[in-house]
């Protein structure tokens, strides 16, 4: 009984760090995505700054032309996060799949238990009943 509780413990610590990893992975992605917008506003501020907004004219600023790399890498990273992430959600899946089996055993276990002891009480309530029965015949 005691391993298939420390099972339970372990299946459960396991399923919620499966749940940390995933709400890392999405705050990481939402705050690549800010970050990502915070710099197409600046670039079309710039843009808007110096009048230019064709990126072959010699004249580009040099600030959003960088922005704008560093956007693109933001937004590449937040793509490889959503792999990632995809990755993560169906491990959490499973590491759930496998807590719900352990628990569905171990409630299915209880359950024999009581129908057990039930069986025990009434063979002894029936033991009691038969002995009285037999002291007043």
């Amino acid at each position: 009984m005691k391993s298939r509780d420390t099972l339970i413990r372990l299946k459960r610590f396991q399923v919620d760090e499966k749940r940390r990893r995933v709400a890392q992975i999405e705050m990481m992605i939402a705050e690549f995505d800010r970050m990502a917008a915070d710099l197409d506003r600046e670039v079309a501020t710039e843009e808007a700054k110096s009048g230019i907004s064709d990126l072959a004219h010699f004249a580009y600023p040099t600030y959003a032309k960088a922005a704008r790399g560093r956007r693109d890498n933001l937004k590449r990273s937040a793509d490889e996060l959503k792999g990632q992430l995809q990755e993560a959600q169906a491990e959490l899946g499973e590491a759930f799949e496998a807590l719900k089996k352990v628990e569905i055993l171990e409630s299915r276990e209880r359950t024999a238990e009581r129908v057990a002891d039930g069986a025990r009480e009434q063979a002894a309530m029936d033991g009691i009943g038969l002995s009285r029965a037999a002291m007043r015949a």
